[in-house]
């Protein structure tokens, strides 16, 4: 059996500098922070920096020895990757055992996914969205990009091998990487959908095959043996005037790119990963200032730790975070979020990951194998570390193997997605409902990382309140209704006062004025998501013959599909009701598109959103924007009218209780009747 080969690579401290910067931008972008709403890009950089490296390792070893000895290689992976890994799935699950179990059911098939490596496509098979998931989120949604990550170590190194001896020649093997990297590009571009959510191409280890491919074909015309450790100033000046260039534009796209942007998946990550491959060329050079700079202590700390990091932050955050997500955290939590986040990945290093890398596992099997001490004669400090791993192991193994029933009766459904039995008595509407709401969003600038019409139904069942809605009130029994608030938005007017404010000698309870008797609704159309779905029984009580199509998930671009139907069966001519954006946003192309095709209607009523999700504000402030330039479209501002109004939500605070049912019904009503 040959020996094993020794890494002819030399540590490049630069690389762990950006490493940092990568890791960096995804945790801002995770917890939500306004300034980087590209920090997701930092996977990218990541996947870069793993092509050059394996790739210049493996050509290390086959310019050396002749000869790939991939056992060793999957050894030195799996020895690096496994250990820290394993260590965080078990406390997480033993946290989920002993403080949220209700995640447990969801949680086993997580673990399972991302033990065998598969969490993107898991992701993918299951309809799981990166960026507008709800929930709560899973504590494994971040195990993806790992996940990529091991596919590309475990077929990466076949696929090389075969290479190399195809294609002998440097410049072949070259054309040949160049080759796959296009087509995973290229595989990218044509499945992405314009204006719909793009987790697929972002999951997939086809559609981002190429970042990681950019980064291998670097390694083959950029070998880090070959970078002198000297050489003369113009050099040196030329080296660091393209790697800052390029290090900026990384910057710049991480900090400014958002999600949603076509371009991004029409070319503009390879735009990233080639910036990438630029900066990781330049930090690779030993001559290089920049790479001096990046490689600076703190950086590199950072750097050093940061697989750690990475797997520890998004545990911490979603399992620490109200409903999993960092939107109502405060600065306070927040940091301390992160401070735990790294202090957990720095004691993974000291204790774990670092000891393994220098052979502490075969010294513990040694130890197993030839057990050489009795247990009294083991220290306080060995019982305690022993008594306390099998106890975690011991509540890991209960949490996995507990058999936690998913099914919810009909009626915890019903709940869940907030559709509930309409009051006996009209509906009414609050006194949020004031001529002075303004029908413009207001921008929300909460912000956070992880769609609501799909919550989590191993979750507490949502809790319907048993006391009855508020009845109108009979001190004037032919009130007449408040003028609309539904007037053409256009103007960024801010009420003085928000709804709840109200004068000094506000009630106790929001008076409510009585709605003029149902009306026929059969000329009036409503499409809509769960939210729609849950006041569903209201409309219909108070606009007889009103058609409801409503679909939990539903996003703005699948509703095209559902227009040809509806017009043959006359449907689009009067009122058309679109409450939508809940589960995602949506361009403004979509919207426009989509109100293109109902320029038959008379008249067409956009709600707008409340959704604790990033997305929030982008689709307030498309509607906005859009509904402006159609005169017969009316935009209804629930976001304003349900403002400090908490009394509206479910748990999830998206789906509504009676109260809330009836306020946006109530709402919904003025605007028709106008």
């Amino acid at each position: 059996m040959p020996e094993p080969l020794k890494k002819e690579t030399r540590y490049m401290p630069g690389l762990d500098g950006l490493r940092a910067l990568a890791l960096i931008g995804v945790m801002c972008y995770h917890w939500g922070f306004d300034f980087a709403p590209g920090g997701f890009l930092g996977v990218s950089i990541f996947f870069v920096l793993s092509g050059y490296l394996i790739t210049d390792i493996l050509a290390s070893q086959w310019r050396n020895y002749g000869r790939l000895d991939l056992k060793d290689f999957w050894y030195r992976r799996f020895r690096r990757l496994l250990p820290a890994m394993f260590t965080m799935l078990i406390i997480v699950v033993t946290w989920v055992t002993l403080f949220d179990h209700t995640r447990l059911s969801s949680l086993r098939t997580d673990v399972a996914a991302a033990v065998t490596y598969i969490s993107n496509w898991q992701f993918i098979f299951q309809d799981v969205s990166y960026f507008e998931s709800f929930g709560p989120p899973s504590p494994l949604g971040h195990m993806w990009s790992l996940a990529v990550e091991e596919q590309f170590y475990l077929l990466w190194p076949l696929i090389m091998l075969i290479g190399l001896y195809v294609f002998p020649r440097r410049g072949q093997m070259l054309y040949f990487i160049v080759a796959l990297a296009g087509i995973s590009a290229i595989t990218m571009a044509l499945i992405y959908e314009p204006g719909s959510d793009p987790s697929r191409v972002y999951f997939g280890t086809d559609t981002r095959a190429f970042s990681l491919l950019i980064g291998a074909a670097l390694a083959i015309v950029w070998p880090s043996f070959k970078r002198p450790s000297t050489t003369s100033s113009m050099v040196r000046i030329g080296l660091d005037t393209i790697g800052t260039a390029a290090l900026f534009l990384v910057i710049y796209m991480m900090w400014s790119t958002d999600r949603y942007e076509e371009s991004l998946y029409q070319g503009g990550m390879v735009i990233l990963s080639l910036a990438s491959a630029v900066v990781v060329a330049i930090l690779a050079h030993p001559a290089s200032i920049l790479g001096k700079i990046m490689g600076t202590r703190p950086l590199r700390w950072i750097g050093v730790r940061s697989y750690g990091i990475y797997l520890w932050h998004y545990p911490v955050l979603i399992l620490t975070s109200p409903n999993g997500s960092p939107i109502e955290n405060s600065l306070l939590h927040t940091s301390l979020q992160i401070a735990v986040s790294i202090l957990l990945a720095a004691l993974s290093w000291k204790y774990i990951e670092n000891p393994i890398r220098h052979g502490a596992l075969k010294v513990l099997w040694q130890k197993i194998r030839h057990p050489q001490w009795r247990l009294d004669r083991m220290s306080l400090k060995s019982c305690i570390i022993t008594c306390s791993t099998l106890f975690v192991i011991g509540i890991f193994c209960a949490g996995m193997m507990t058999s936690i029933s998913g099914a919810t009766t009909e009626q915890d459904t019903e709940s869940a997605f907030g559709v509930i039995s309409p009051p006996e008595e009209p509906v009414t509407t609050p006194e949020q409902m004031s001529p002075d709401t303004p029908d413009t969003p207001v921008p929300n600038k909460n912000s956070g990382q992880s769609s609501p019409d799909s919550p989590d139904l191993n979750k507490q069942p949502t809790e319907i309140p048993e006391t009855p809605v508020n009845k109108p009130t009979q001190k004037e029994p032919n009130a007449e209704l408040p003028p609309s608030n539904t007037e053409k938005p256009g103007t960024d007017k801010v009420p003085d006062k928000t709804p709840s404010e109200g004068n000094s000698n506000k009630p106790t309870q929001n008076p409510s004025v009585k709605l003029p008797s149902p009306q026929s609704g059969k000329s009036i159309t409503a499409i809509g998501d769960s939210v729609m779905l849950g006041v569903a029984p209201y409309l219909e009580k108070q606009l007889p013959g009103i058609q409801i199509d409503a679909k939990i998930g539903r996003q703005l671009a699948q509703v095209g599909e559902l227009i040809p139907g509806l017009q043959a069966k006359g449907r689009l001519n009067g009122t058309v009701i679109i409450g939508l954006g809940t589960n995602g946003s949506f361009s403004s192309k979509k919207l426009e598109s989509l109100l293109d095709s109902l320029s038959s209607a008379k008249q067409v009523i956009l709600i707008n959103t409340r959704v604790p999700r990033d997305w929030e504000r982008n689709v307030n402030n498309t509607l906005a924007e859009v509904s402006q330039n159609y005169p017969n479209t009316t935009l209804v501002d629930w976001h304003a009218a349900s403002e400090n109004h908490p009394e509206y939500f479910t748990p999830d605070r998206v789906h509504l209780k009676p109260a809330g049912a009836e306020a946006y019904t109530g709402l919904l009503l003025k605007a028709i009747l106008k």
